[in-house]
């Protein structure tokens, strides 16, 4: 339950201000980030497009771990 809250809570601010959004979910010194803040930059609803995108649909803990190269061999 608290699991969905968030996610609900971060779609919103990703709405509102969409690198907020994607900082709260993937952090502010990540490559999501800085493309969410461009496309905000350069558009609004491209912002938020990315930003809903980078929530909903890059899972994080994949490049944490190092998985992302391993499942690239």
């Amino acid at each position: 339950m608290a699991g969905s809250c968030a996610l609900f809570c971060e779609v919103i601010i990703a709405i509102l201000l969409p690198p907020v959004g994607v900082c709260f979910r993937h952090g502010c010194c990540s490559v999501e980030f800085f493309i969410c803040l461009v496309l905000t930059i350069l558009g609004y609803i491209p912002g938020i497009i990315y930003a809903l995108y980078a929530i909903l649909c890059v899972d994080r803990d994949v490049y944490r771990e190092g998985d992302f190269y391993r499942q690239l061999a």
